[in-house]
């Protein structure tokens, strides 16, 4: 036991002084407090303070299980270790200038800026929907996303629960795209901020807006809790992470969604 613990911290010094397993270590350590910050302490201000029906409605039909917050923390620890792999291959190949990553803003200007944030949003969407749909095929289901299911109804612990293999697949999207696409460091910040926040808003469990909101102009193509809380229900639908686009496209879009949105609000009160 002893030879196998001096094997492990050496293995793990000469990672240290590699530039490469230095950014790894950095953004497992980064990613693991992102998701304990913000899944866990949306999870405890919803679940903890603000959970009285009065003054939220409640997408559950059953209490939280411990077991299953465990079981989707696990998850999302070996999720980080992944996601963090390809961060520190990001981050090398930028120090190499093999990517497409820029360091001054006025390169491209403002107006790129925000165009740029907007087209690898919208790029992510699609990627999301047609590899999050092809995961729940039965021949793929079991090895890809299998995880993300078993503790049935969501948490914001959910949000980041990826099977080893789905969450390499769903990091190579970036992987990929600062290859291909200029961008700023600041957009990539604000991609990976507004995913983090957005999945944990889609696993909170929990409804927050209006009754009215589906049937606004705006309402009917964002995803929010109640739209992917179906989808972990009923599995055959709503596999967008932003958008409602391409679950419209492609009949993936429940027609009786807005009527649930209101079913969530009636059994509250």
């Amino acid at each position: 036991m002893q030879t196998y613990s001096r094997s492990l911290l050496i293995v793990i010094f000469l990672l240290i002084l590699d530039k490469f397993g230095f950014y790894w270590i950095a953004f497992v350590g980064i990613i693991v407090v992102r998701y304990f910050l913000i899944a866990g302490g949306i999870y405890w201000l919803f679940y903890s303070l603000i959970s009285s029906p009065r003054r939220v409605r409640t997408l559950r039909s059953r209490p939280v299980a411990r077991k299953a917050i465990q079981q989707d923390i696990e998850l999302s620890i070996v999720s980080a270790i992944i996601f963090a792999f390809c961060s520190a291959f990001i981050v090398s190949a930028y120090d190499s200038d093999m990517t497409r990553i820029y360091p001054a803003i006025g390169q491209y200007g403002g107006g790129y800026l925000v165009g740029s944030f907007i087209a690898v949003l919208l790029l992510q969407d699609a990627y999301f929907y047609f590899v999050h749909r092809a995961f729940h095929h039965p021949a793929l289901f079991k090895w890809f996303h299998w995880g993300h299911h078993r503790t049935g109804e969501p948490t914001p612990w959910t949000s980041f629960a990826f099977d080893p293999l789905e969450a390499l697949v769903q990091a190579l999207f970036l992987v990929g795209i600062v290859f291909i696409l200029p961008l700023h460091f600041v957009t990539l910040i604000a991609v990976l901020l507004t995913m983090t926040l957005w999945t944990v808003w889609n696993h909170l469990g929990f409804e927050l807006l209006p009754v009215s909101f589906p049937h606004h102009w705006l309402g009917k193509w964002l995803i929010g809790p109640t739209h992917h809380a179906i989808h972990h229900r009923k599995y055959r639908v709503h596999y967008g992470l932003y958008f409602t686009f391409w679950d419209r496209l492609l009949n993936t879009h429940d027609p009786n969604y807005e009527k649930e949105f209101g079913c969530s609000a009636n059994k509250n009160q």
